[in-house]
């Protein structure tokens, strides 16, 4: 029996309960029972109530953030990429000069804003969230230099000053590796959690040391270390003999160890995977149009979107207590720095006050597109099952998925899963 089923058969019932005598009331009873399996109380509890009971106004406090400032909550945590509750308060003072002008904003849903908690976000949110599933997988291979020429760095930062940095490469192949694809060389700033992303066709030493170097010319501060995992890519004399000359500290983690580079693994699927999805980019195209993506991106999740860093950490039992600080941005946390370029710092400050975040992000989400384009989806030619003489068939490319395609706002997902399905 189905739920709208026994809830039609639980009401008759009830009709004829209400109505019946002692004896006939326990023969219904034990009649229900055999039939739902509910136990004998819940049934009479559930006859005994007063239909008018159900639609009483429940008790507690009453509703104090109304429907319109739900809805301006979700355009601007849609916007903003989905950030968690924390960090969504820290940059809704910072997005709502900007939000009351896109989204015509009342006084009373502006003080709603200024005012709801972080808690109360995610309650407000709950109905919204989806989860998302995650594929993630890594085309590490092992460097052919000598590892004791890098020495290993197996315990916590403990950096107070900007310019020691991770590194890593995040891999655009799609489901496949064969031939020359896309990747992207993402570095992340220990101390101020500054990001900065590159692209590149192939892994190549020197390729991956020119887009280190583009990378390190548009840091607000100098590039003092890096530390990377133990692929090829950067276990080499090349990009040892590159840090040698520039004075960087070149570290390296553990092998199978990804904790040791929790920071920037992190990274990868927050700033790269969620956003550029898990295609196939092989072109020159590609290239261009993804670094025209993360000069927008650089923008936005470094000088709008707040970010928290991990203080304390200890275990109660069999849980981890954790302890944060409070949400900055990494520019914010950048201006507290002395070592940082003070002229850079000035510039990205006054370029930050004349942004509009809504706008940026409008852009990107164009720029996504356009990239998306220009994504591989074929797949390689196989022979047919004839045998060596037949006709090779070439697959037909794979409807887009959520997994495979950049990965934006709630409603487009929903409405491509729609038009796909």
């Amino acid at each position: 029996m189905g739920p709208e089923t026994q809830r039609e058969y639980l009401a008759r019932m009830r009709e004829r309960y209400v109505i019946a005598r002692r004896r006939e009331k326990s023969r219904l009873l034990d009649e229900a029972m055999a039939v739902t399996g509910r136990h004998r109380k819940s049934l009479i509890r559930a006859w005994r109530a007063s239909p008018v009971a159900a639609t009483r106004r429940r008790r507690g406090r009453p509703r104090r953030y109304g429907p319109a400032v739900e809805r301006a909550l979700v355009a601007i945590w849609t916007v903003a990429g989905y950030p968690w509750s924390v960090r969504l308060k820290a940059l809704l003072p910072m997005w709502l000069p900007w939000a009351r002008q896109r989204l015509r904003l009342a006084e009373t849903t502006d003080a709603g804003l200024r005012a709801i908690s972080a808690r109360q976000i995610d309650r407000l949110l709950a109905p919204h969230k989806r989860k998302i599933r995650r594929r993630q997988y890594g085309r590490t291979r092992p460097g052919s230099l000598l590892k004791h020429h890098i020495p290993l760095r197996t315990g916590r930062w403990r950096v107070t000053e900007p310019g020691f940095t991770e590194i890593d490469l995040v891999a655009h192949s799609g489901d496949r590796a064969d031939g020359e694809f896309v990747h992207t060389l993402n570095l992340t700033d220990i101390h101020t959690t500054w990001v900065e992303r590159g692209a590149l066709v192939g892994k190549s030493q020197v390729r991956v040391q020119q887009t280190l170097d583009r990378l390190r010319g548009a840091l607000p501060f100098r590039l003092c270390g890096i530390d990377s995992d133990n692929g090829s890519e950067f276990i080499n004399a090349h990009l040892v003999r590159y840090c040698r000359t520039h004075g960087i500290q070149f570290t390296r983690g553990r092998p199978y160890k990804k904790d040791d580079n929790a920071h920037i693994e992190q990274k990868n699927w927050t700033h790269v995977r969620k956003l550029m999805g898990y295609v196939r980019y092989d072109s020159e195209a590609a290239v261009v149009a993804m670094d025209a993506v993360y000069a927008d991106l650089r923008l936005l999740q470094n000088l709008f979107l707040p970010s928290v860093k991990l203080v304390t950490k200890e275990r109660v039992g069999a849980r981890v207590r954790r302890r944060y600080d409070a949400p900055q941005t990494p520019l914010d946390r950048v201006c507290a720095c002395e070592q940082a370029d003070a002229a850079a710092v000035a510039a990205l400050v006054e370029l930050r006050e004349q942004l509009d975040p809504f706008t940026l992000a409008a852009r990107i989400d164009a720029q996504l597109e356009q990239l998306y384009a220009l994504a591989n989806h074929r797949r390689p030619a196989r022979p047919s099952p004839g045998g060596a003489g037949g006709r090779a068939q070439t697959a037909r490319p794979p409807a887009p998925t959520d997994l495979q395609e950049p990965q934006r706002s709630v409603t487009e997902i929903l409405a491509r899963r729609r038009a796909v399905g």
